[in-house]
């Protein structure tokens, strides 16, 4: 059996895994989701990227946006904001509250949140072995000017209030991962990585997606030793984010919107790289590094549209693992 395993962070990841489990039916795939994106609103711990990919998997997202629980309800965030409990940028529907209360809940219990989300998946059977990268608290932070200019000093706020309330708009001086030198890898995470046959890195956003899971300590150096071929999919197709605003945390970064670009900064631990049809001259810069790369069709239609661009990532995977003897 083919043992894949996948670092993920929300949307993009869980639409490509969707298409992986019907390119790959067969295989024991293990997910490992970013965790940095959690945050306590009202008092609930939410895990946006793991409960995205848990919908997704288990047919219970909206699918018009590609995260939330299809035909949700909002009576509960009406009443918080006509009491004015804030926040109200970060909106949570009816369905979707049930899951923080039973992981706030669980954790409050002791309960790790590997465990945890052992538990919900028991639920949604998302058809993947779901890990959270680390069961220590990480949080991504956004250092950024006011929003009225002035001599004010900069401040830090939670990801998440850059991307959803402000629309990462307001110019960031530099991305922190608050807790990421003191967490640890979750149970099961080095291991997935150094028994796998297959590592991927799906369309995600590499600077907030990816990056924090890599920069749990020893997981960028597991990932960089194993002897599995380690396969990326590109999310910048023509210069730009197919959604989400990938470019602006790229900018952060100081690291162009390109393909290529985006290579570099997998560069110590790729072996593949899956560019779109409309960036093939990015072709030869990132094979100039000694990572194999093609352009293919890279944009997630349907799922068999997806399902192709899982194929050819296992196929350039596999083609890695033959030419080394693997």
């Amino acid at each position: 059996m083919l043992r894949i395993t996948v670092l993920a962070g929300g949307v993009g990841a869980s639409r490509f895994l969707r298409g992986l489990v019907h390119a790959a039916p067969d295989a024991d795939i293990t997910v490992i989701g970013n965790t940095a994106d959690d945050i306590t609103l009202h008092g609930l711990h939410v895990s946006p990227d793991l409960d995205t990919v848990m919908y997704t998997l288990g047919g219970g997202v909206e699918e018009s946006q590609g995260w939330g629980r299809a035909g949700e309800s909002f009576a509960v965030a009406d009443e918080l904001a006509a009491y004015g409990a804030q926040p109200q940028w970060f909106t949570l529907g009816d369905r979707d509250i049930a899951t923080h209360i039973v992981r706030t809940q669980m954790l409050a219990a002791g309960y790790r949140l590997s465990a945890v989300t052992e538990a919900l998946c028991d639920r949604w059977r998302p058809g993947v072995r779901l890990l959270p990268m680390t069961d220590d608290r990480v949080e991504t932070h956004v250092v950024v000017r006011p929003e009225d200019g002035g001599d004010t000093q900069p401040s830090a706020i939670h990801f998440q209030e850059w991307w959803i309330r402000l629309h990462a708009e307001v110019p960031a001086e530099r991305i922190v991962l608050v807790g990421v030198d003191r967490s640890a890898p979750a149970p099961g995470v080095l291991e997935a990585i150094e028994n796998a046959d297959v590592v991927l890195l799906p369309p995600s956003n590499p600077v907030v997606s990816i990056g924090p899971i890599l920069a749990v300590p020893g997981v960028r150096d597991a990932v960089a030793a194993t002897t599995a071929p380690v396969v990326g999919l590109s999310p910048i197709v023509g210069g730009a984010p197919v959604r989400g605003m990938a470019d602006a945390a790229l900018r952060v970064i100081g690291v162009p919107a390109t393909a290529s670009d985006v290579a570099g900064i997998f560069a110590d631990v790729l072996d593949g790289w899956l560019v779109d049809e409309a960036d093939a001259e990015a072709v030869a810069a990132v094979e100039s590094s000694g990572v194999r790369c093609r352009a293919v069709p890279l944009l997630m239609r349907d799922v068999p549209a997806t399902a192709a661009m899982a194929s050819t990532a296992l196929e350039l995977a596999a083609e890695r693992r033959e030419g080394s003897g693997a």
